[in-house]
């Protein structure tokens, strides 16, 4: 009994710490434009079923013994870390590149192998050739380019690049998609702000932003994260509180042990 206790306050320090380094995690990102924040997820443990005392009730003439079985649990694991996309709020920035998503949608991304990739991480860049790329310097979708006698470019909320050139001409150069996925929590983060599918996300669906489903772009505007300093510093001395009452448990069985090799004749 007292083995089976240990291992199950042990069991429950251990999820705390993996509750600490996510709550740890979100505040350190709480300055990372369009970072969103995770919250740890735990499970109990199987249960076993454990014979109790027998109780002996005497009757004139009558024996009678009750058995009776009782649940204990193993303790508690932590289950997964749940993404959660909960639109941050926007802040005005006033640079021509950067591009805020209010609503739903991923920006599409082409990593240097060929592969894609997701992002709400609307800080763009002009490259060397022309193209509008990430920070990281990975090509958004589709591919746009834009020469060297542009002025100036506006992107409108339904995503449209219209660039004005040397004499005052406006052009279209193309229209910016978004993605969206049936189930954006099964997305996995690579890092550097973006997101790859998975067989839990389901495949993108490409739309216009503002189209339904899709969220607007704003131009002049990034998403801010969406970690709300308050409640993680709740959660991290709940947290806290809930590591300490189980190295209590740790020690209360110490003692016990420790009774119980004490006990002399």
């Amino acid at each position: 009994m007292s083995t089976r206790a240990l291992r199950t306050a042990a069991s429950g320090m251990y999820a705390q710490q993996v509750n600490i380094e996510v709550i740890s995690n979100n505040i350190a990102n709480i300055n990372t434009t369009s970072f969103k924040k995770n919250r740890a997820e735990f499970k109990d443990l199987m249960y076993q079923e454990v014979n109790t005392t027998p109780l002996n009730s005497y009757m004139p003439g009558v024996t009678e013994n009750t058995n009776s079985k009782i649940q204990i649990g193993n303790g508690i694991q932590t289950s997964t870390t749940q993404k959660l996309f909960i639109q941050g709020d926007m802040q005005t920035t006033g640079n021509k590149f950067d591009v805020g998503i209010q609503g739903e949608g991923f920006f599409q991304v082409r990593k240097a192998d060929g592969t894609f990739a997701y992002t709400r991480d609307g800080a763009f860049k002009l490259s060397s050739e022309g193209s509008i790329v990430t920070s990281s310097g990975y090509i958004l979708e589709p591919g746009i380019r834009i020469n060297s006698d542009v002025l100036d470019i506006s992107i409108s909320r339904d995503g449209v690049i219209t660039a004005t050139e040397v004499g005052g001409n406006n052009v279209e150069l193309g229209t910016i998609e978004l993605a969206k996925f049936q189930n954006p929590g099964g997305l996995v983060a690579l890092g550097d702000n973006m997101y790859e599918e998975t067989t839990e996300s389901g495949t993108p669906v490409l739309g216009t932003p503002g189209g339904q489903g899709f969220g607007e772009l704003h131009q002049g505007f990034l998403e801010a994260s969406n970690v709300d300093i308050v409640e993680e510093m709740v959660s991290m001395i709940t947290a806290q509180r809930a590591y300490e009452i189980n190295s209590k448990t740790v020690k209360t069985v110490e003692d016990m042990i420790s009774m119980v090799n004490n006990l002399k004749r």
